[in-house]
């Protein structure tokens, strides 16, 4: 059952705006809007930078997080937003609780979006500053740190795959931190039954979101766009997994893990009772939402540095 404080808050809330009938710049527009009015008060920061990564053919924006106490690890963050919303603002507020939550450098990277910059383009920018941070760890951080990979919905989906796309590069991954991850389009179960409409994500709107992002040709069955299909997953970092309980997407995240279990991945379960997918974007608004937050980060904490004294 959705928590109380999260039934009044959807209440408040316009329509959803309708991929199929509202402009993409449109929808970034409002997407901002809403995400500012969410913000709350979140924790200071010791220092906040904007900068850029000039990767092959193409510049990537990051900002670098850094706490008031620590540092005890690194995490790079893939913002949500089914793929075609989402930027450094719209989870600025996120990205300073989660760096505050776990004494950790936290980078977010504004990788690129569909329709502008269909698959595989946000999954290789994800994939590169990946290889960026962990092989150049000293660049980010007075010494060497675990680096951990963090995203919420889309950019989670891009952090495992990236995950497996990067396996051979010796990267050392510390873990995965996977919050609700959408696991492909044509994936049907009870969570998306009971909870498709009406609950913060519409799954038909999802679904034209990933047509946007599969507009370059690839079919859903490809495991890059539906991890869930994957026939090897074996040697991939340790991962934290959490889910909502009213998500359409909470049971493809459950089998995901699953799957990871299957193939001798350590996995950690973590299921967000009474929220709905994006709450952790809520956490400035709704007190429940910040307790599961620092929940999850408490979880992640395991493979961070120990809090020195």
């Amino acid at each position: 059952m959705i928590h109380p404080d999260l039934a009044l808050y959807r209440d408040s809330l316009p329509p959803a705006s309708d991929p199929r009938t509202t402009p993409v710049v449109e929808r970034r527009r409002r997407y901002g809007e809403l995400t500012a009015s969410r913000r709350g008060s979140p924790p200071d920061m010791a220092s906040v930078e904007t900068s850029e990564w000039h990767f092959s053919g193409r510049t990537i924006r990051y900002r670098r997080y850094e706490p008031q106490s620590g540092p005890r690890g690194i995490v790079l963050y893939a913002h949500g937003g089914s793929f075609v919303l989402g930027d450094l603002e719209t989870h600025d507020a996120l990205c300073r609780r989660i760096a505050d939550d776990l004494g950790v450098i936290l980078i977010a990277v504004e990788y690129r979006l569909a329709p502008e910059y269909p698959f595989p383009a946000g999954l290789d920018d994800v994939a590169e500053a990946m290889r960026e941070v962990a092989l150049h760890r000293s660049r980010y951080a007075l010494k060497e740190l675990p680096v951990i990979v963090m995203g919420d919905s889309a950019g989670a989906t891009l952090v495992t795959v990236a995950c497996r796309e990067t396996r051979d590069d010796n990267l050392a991954i510390a873990a995965q931190a996977l919050i609700y991850p959408t696991l492909g389009p044509e994936v049907v179960t009870d969570s998306s039954h009971a909870f498709g409409s009406g609950y913060f994500l519409e799954m038909d709107h999802l679904r034209a979101d990933y047509e946007s992002y599969l507009a370059g040709g690839v079919e859903h069955t490809d495991p890059r766009v539906s991890p869930l299909l994957a026939d090897d997953l074996a040697g991939l970092p340790p991962a934290v997994v959490m889910v909502a309980e009213c998500d359409p997407l909470r049971d493809e995240g459950v089998a995901y893990a699953g799957l990871l279990e299957h193939f001798g991945v350590e996995v950690e379960l973590l299921e967000a009772r009474g929220m709905v997918h994006g709450f952790v974007g809520l956490a400035g608004v709704i007190e429940a939402a910040r307790v599961d937050l620092d929940d999850f980060a408490d979880h992640v904490a395991r493979f961070t540095l120990p809090e020195s004294h």
